[in-house]
């Protein structure tokens, strides 16, 4: 059955996704892939040695993948190298490809939080926020040298260095919102827990609404 009509958890394991992308590039065995994860710093996957088998497992369980040499040199264990089956790639295209053009919209923490900023006394806020701001100009700094590192000492093709990229749009966009969110607390464009706008929009918002007088 194809990944794509499962469940959704088996549709967001990148970890499966991942393995399934490498070896589509030539059979390997589990430790190269979990090397190459490394390396190519796909930071989004779990590369432990447990996890990485046991979606080795789950893609052999579903003929995505199949094992194409066994041997072992000497005394170390026994060495199972994998390769992508034809219905793999067909599986790796569809799947891709609906990641890639349906926009799956999800709520960080940092969503979460945001929608409750209000509820902090505005000074407290902005010292968080200003706070937030410094980190992510850290985040960016350090991933900027190591995407310098992979192209430069890994000469990595810029194909499989996008999530990357992607990652400092990101991280770029959320630091000048961040910047222009502090600058509304400051300048008092944003109503507050303490205020009278905020005040009357609870009380709007709250299930069944005030009691009109006729009902007392």
């Amino acid at each position: 059955m194809s990944i794509l009509t499962t469940t959704k958890r088996a549709f967001r394991d990148l970890g499966a996704l991942t393995v399934l992308a490498l070896l589509s590039e030539q059979p390997r065995h589990p430790y190269e892939v979990q090397r190459l994860i490394r390396d190519r710093r796909k930071d989004f996957v779990d590369g432990s040695p447990r996890s990485l088998y046991h979606r080795v497992d789950w893609l052999v369980r579903r003929g995505l993948i199949e094992v194409a040499d066994t041997g072992r040199e000497g005394r170390r264990p026994e060495r199972t190298v994998y390769r992508i089956t034809d219905q793999g790639r067909d599986e790796l295209q569809s799947w891709l490809t609906t990641l890639l053009s349906t926009p799956l919209y999800e709520h960080p923490l940092f969503s979460a939080a945001i929608s409750f900023l209000g509820y902090l006394p505005a000074e407290a806020a902005i010292v968080a926020l200003d706070a937030r701001m410094v980190a992510l100009e850290g985040d960016l700094a350090g991933a900027d040298a190591s995407l310098r590192a992979l192209r430069g000492q890994l000469h990595l093709p810029r194909v499989v260095l996008l999530e990357h990229e992607y990652g400092q749009a990101l991280r770029r966009a959320e630091l000048q919102w961040v910047r222009s969110l502090i600058d509304d607390v400051r300048a008092g464009r944003l109503a507050w827990a303490g205020d009278a706008d905020f005040a009357a929009h609870r009380q709007r918002s709250t299930v069944g609404g005030p009691q009109p007088a006729s009902a007392k």
